[in-house]
């Protein structure tokens, strides 16, 4: 019970991501925004608007993004508070260290690694979607073996653009930090300007009509909606996993993670109603609802400009996706947990380059021969728990710690914690029951893997014992 319980000190964690084996401090406060919109501002806009508005929610799904934003900005406010308090890579891992103990630290990790690594894969396979309807437009095809995983469509063997574009964003991530961000910003731009002409193009046509009846499913359909859009959401709490790598976390990590939520619920509330009000809820069950959209009110020219900015979207997400499970892998290697090669540091380019090859590899194989349905809701699952873990966390650790220095402080402890923990619990209820067993299955491998290798290599282990 002892070794399940140790806990890391924050002092210790912070000189070790300031020793040799740390990370390079470049990112400011605009950096870390436009990592947040560029995890956000993805998948969730461009694709599960239609899908939630057609199958759960109809006009009512603002109430869902409504919903599932309270869940996000509750989370966030806690994340915000561990970031400035103890800037260190490895995000809820690592604030579970501090304040759970090592095994709770263990369970975090690895529903971070079902989070990072499933939601890689679900957006390579969507950015292959997209960026296959791009190529028809200019009537070029792949062959049919290379347009999707096995079983997805007649003749289809393997998902060649989802792979490709996997491994490109890994190239980008092994060559530093900087580079990769500086990338990230020039892309947010671009797809925030494509989510604005949609605004600025659309809104013209709106019809009152189109948002009666505004519960077609009933409130029960706009909880469901909520769990599912929750997935545009994911995204922000990959901030944290950068706090290493900023120059002044303390004032920089609550600034990025809170801004960058704030600006994309907006705009999801503002798109979603547009969406409902130009194009009948029943008719956006469809890939593109966007794009959808504007070629259903006749304005085509946007349509594929907005094509172009979900392309560019869906890119950012994928590249925050392989950067957050990158540095949880090389948190918890550097605490023993995993093989001590995932923290090898790159001399010159400073990344952990061994684990963030080991992601790109395996993101690339899931996405590659893996259905988009069978990965999707088990990124929800796992995010969630996480959130319930850190909110719990912060409660914990103003107990415990309360002299600690912190920058940024939860208003309302131990309220505002507690409904964060709440509503991630209540969100998990809502998805279905097969999901829930996966998610238990990938727990049970998970603890497997920390009793046979992770509680005898843990560098806390071995201090402890050597006192």
């Amino acid at each position: 019970m002892n070794s399940l319980s140790r806990k890391k000190s924050i002092s210790e964690l912070l000189s070790e991501s300031q020793g040799k084996d740390g990370l390079k401090k470049t990112l400011g406060a605009l950096d870390l925004t436009m990592l947040g919109i560029g995890a956000i501002i993805g998948t969730g806009i461009f694709v599960l608007t239609g899908v939630a508005a057609a199958q759960y929610a109809g006009p009512g799904l603002i109430l869902s993004f409504v919903i599932s934003g309270i869940a996000c900005a509750f989370a966030a406010l806690v994340y915000a508070e561990f970031a400035s308090t103890v800037p260190v890579a490895g995000s809820a891992y690592t604030y579970s260290y501090v304040s759970l103990g090592e095994f709770m630290a263990w369970i975090i990790g690895w529903d971070l690694m079902l989070e990072y690594l499933l939601a890689a894969s679900t957006v390579s396979i969507g950015w292959s979607g997209y960026f296959q309807m791009l190529l028809n437009g200019f009537g070029i095809h792949l062959p049919v073996w290379a347009t999707g995983a096995l079983g997805t469509a007649p003749g289809a063997v393997f998902n060649l653009p989802a792979v490709a574009i996997a491994l490109i964003i890994t190239f980008l991530l092994s060559i530093g930090v900087k580079e990769a961000a500086r990338f990230n910003n020039i892309i947010v731009f671009v797809k925030l300007g494509a989510v604005i002409l949609f605004i600025l193009v659309a809104v013209w046509y709106v019809k009152p009509a189109n948002w009666s009846p505004f519960l077609p499913f009933g409130m029960k359909g706009v909880l469901s909606g909520a769990a599912v859009v929750f997935f545009a959401y994911i995204g922000f709490d990959a901030v944290s996993t950068a706090a290493e790598e900023v120059k002044d976390p303390k004032r920089d990590m609550p600034i990025g993670i809170i801004s960058s939520l704030i600006v994309c619920t907006v705009l999801y509330i503002i798109v979603s109603l547009i969406l409902t009000g130009i194009v009948p809820y029943k008719l956006l069950d469809v890939a593109a609802p966007v794009a959808f959209a504007l070629s259903f009110i006749h304005q085509d020219w946007a349509a594929g400009i907005i094509s172009l900015g979900a392309i560019g979207g869906i890119t950012t997400v994928l590249l925050v996706m392989l950067y957050g499970q990158t540095r949880v892998f090389f948190a918890m290697s550097r605490d023993g947990l995993l093989p001590k090669i995932f923290s090898n540091v790159h001399p010159k380019h400073k990344t952990p380059i061994v684990s963030t090859w080991l992601t790109g590899i395996v993101v690339a194989i899931i996405a590659g021969i893996t259905p988009i349905n069978t990965v999707a809701e088990l990124v929800n699952i796992g995010t969630l728990s996480a959130f319930v873990l850190v909110s719990i966390g912060v409660i914990i650790l103003r107990k415990t710690q309360p002299d600690l220095p912190r920058s940024f402080r939860v208003p309302w402890v131990p309220l505002i914690p507690i409904l964060a923990a709440l509503f991630c619990l209540f969100l998990m209820f809502q998805l279905p029951l097969i999901t829930w067993i996966r998610f238990v299955v990938w727990l049970v491998i998970g603890l497997f893997i920390y009793f046979l290798y992770g509680i005898h290599h843990s560098v806390l282990g071995k201090k402890n014992l050597s006192k």
